[in-house]
């Protein structure tokens, strides 16, 4: 996708170095925005392999308002698993096994998941649990569904997971903090902000991810789909990843796969994986490179 690659490049031409909270280092930029239609196809990168059932997953995940990984890793998604294990290895329960061995237990010893796959109240939680006053919760995406079908001209259609006052219960606060919707001639469109952007690693997941969700909605809420508007604010490529974006950069596009969704599903948080299929992905091999955790 252009706008990708022209984000990289960016990056690349005019970034700062900066350092960072996880001590390896990055080139920024603050404050950036893409925009994909999504009438064209599925904003899914070609120029590299993406996992795509990881981003159907976690988003099922985030809709369930889930936050403990034990789903992810019974349906083989690893990309939460570094924010537990971390916390595990300093524990003096710790026993040595290794990260992929700590998935394994928590994917099949629900005693263990509760004790060490809990990320505490991050994404699913302030999506579906934003806690209120006098004990009471706000289901955001509830609202927003209600908002899509009865007051759709609204400027307020909102869902925010920056709830400031549980920030140090994450284990990780939240990158893609603020989500919009807007809908003109039938069409639902989403603007998201992400206040921290690993360009190279989960930008992409981010990109598909909320492509996703506004089919998802859409469908819920009979409308058409429209465009994903992603902002950035620090936008940044890590030290450990340039060799990989470089590699990336010489890579020639390819069409952009189609999605297609269970049309009998009309409920947003019935949706299974089953339920969501992507045709026509040819992308170019994945490029590995390490989580800054």
């Amino acid at each position: 996708m252009q706008q990708y690659h022209d984000l990289l490049r960016r990056v690349l031409a005019e970034g700062v170095e900066k350092e960072d909270r996880t001590g390896t280092g990055t080139i920024s930029v603050f404050g950036h925005q893409m925009r994909f239609d999504l009438r064209q196809g599925f904003p899914l990168l070609t120029t590299k392999k993406v996992h795509f059932k990881s981003i159907v997953h976690e988003l099922l995940w985030f809709l369930a308002g889930d936050t403990n990984i034990q789903y992810l890793a019974q349906n083989g998604v690893r990309i939460w698993d570094d924010w537990p294990y971390a916390k595990f290895q300093k524990a003096p329960e710790f026993d040595g096994s290794s990260m992929r061995e700590f998935a394994q237990r928590v994917a099949t010893d629900a005693p263990f998941a509760a004790q060490w796959g809990e990320l505490g109240p991050v994404y699913g939680y302030q999506w579906r649990s934003w806690p209120g006053p006098n004990g009471t919760s706000v289901d955001q995406m509830k609202q927003v569904l209600h908002q899509l079908q009865h007051q759709w001209d609204s400027r307020r259609i909102i869902v925010s997971a920056w709830n400031p006052a549980y920030l140090d219960q994450m284990a990780l606060p939240p990158c893609h903090a603020f989500f919009q919707f807007y809908v003109a001639n039938g069409e639902l469109s989403c603007q998201l902000y992400q206040r921290s952007a690993d360009i190279f690693l989960g930008v992409p997941f981010n990109i598909a991810s909320y492509a996703l969700l506004v089919h998802l909605v859409a469908q819920a809420t009979g409308l058409r789909v429209g465009e994903f508007i992603h902002t950035l604010g620090d936008a940044h490529i890590y030290r450990n990843h340039l060799d990989q974006v470089h590699t990336q950069l010489e890579r020639d596009f390819r069409p952009l796969p189609q999605l297609a969704l269970n049309p009998e599903v009309r409920d947003l948080f019935a949706f299974t994986y089953d339920d969501v299929q992507l045709t026509g992905y040819d992308p170019h091999p994945a490029i590995a490179a390490e989580v800054a955790v």
